[in-house]
């Protein structure tokens, strides 16, 4: 169980947890999706669609250099998605029944401050984009497009490959990495309490900044699941999605102080 709130002031807002909490959250996270099996899964599927949407939408476009740094983005989108799942935790909490569309009111309540948040969320992942195409400009701009299935393979016989993964991944990091301070629990702390953006987000801060080891588990569990998820073209996010979303729900309630 999570210890008791820190004496600090500054950080009486969060409470530490033990290193494998994330585990735990996993487990109650599955426990939840479980239980609302039709609306969970169905908010899974309708992102795997947008998934096939925004791919096909991207190659039509003759930009299909940006479905990969596209899809890498999702993990900076995806606490904004998941808004609906928190509020399927919330009230299951509270034992209160939730239909899809109750789940899907958890955008309006709070929702000058989701907005704000997710505009944040939603301009990391457009300066992302940005960052991509201009790496991918630079080290492949002299050689012609091939079509999305060569794409992988033309870029594995190109010298350029190891210094594009190696800057890539560098930026990449480090804007995930801000992205997932700031998103957290902020987010399932705006559908639980009147709060604002920036309140919410600096305790998010202060929460992984307070448990490191624990949050760096998690990060890495979310990108471990997500990627598999993503291997069989979005497929695995049909269960994916609702199961971190739950778990992030359960995250918040451990690690924020009320």
């Amino acid at each position: 169980m999570p210890s008791e709130a820190l004496d600090a002031p500054m950080r009486s807002r969060v409470r530490r947890v033990a290193s494998d909490r994330p585990w735990v959250w996993l487990t109650l996270g599955w426990r939840d999706m479980m239980a609302h099996r039709a609306i969970s899964l169905s908010l899974g599927a309708a992102l795997t669609l947008f998934g096939w949407v925004l791919s096909w939408l991207l190659f039509e476009a003759g930009t299909q250099w940006a479905i990969l740094p596209a899809t890498a983005g999702f993990f900076i989108l995806a606490p904004l998605l998941a808004v609906p799942l928190y509020e399927v935790s919330r009230r299951s909490e509270l034992g209160q029944a939730t239909t899809l569309q109750d789940a899907m009111q958890a955008f309006r309540r709070p929702g000058p401050q989701i907005a704000m948040m997710g505009a944040l969320l939603l301009l990391i992942h457009l300066f992302w984009i940005r960052v991509a195409g201009l790496l991918f400009a630079l080290f492949f701009g002299g050689v012609a497009l091939p079509s999305l299935a060569q794409l992988p393979f033309a870029m594995l016989q190109s010298e350029m490959l190891v210094p594009f993964l190696v800057v890539g991944t560098g930026f990449g990091f480090l804007l995930a990495a801000g992205s997932f301070a700031l998103a957290a629990v902020s987010l399932p702390m705006l559908v639980d309490r009147d709060i604002s953006w920036l309140e919410a987000a600096t305790i998010s801060i202060q929460a992984v900044m307070e448990n490191r080891q624990a949050m760096a588990l998690w990060a890495g569990l979310i990108v471990l699941f997500t990627g598999l998820a993503l291997v069989p073209f979005f497929l695995g996010l049909v269960v994916v999605l609702p199961l971190i979303g739950h778990a992030t729900w359960h995250a918040y309630r451990d690690l924020a102080v009320r």
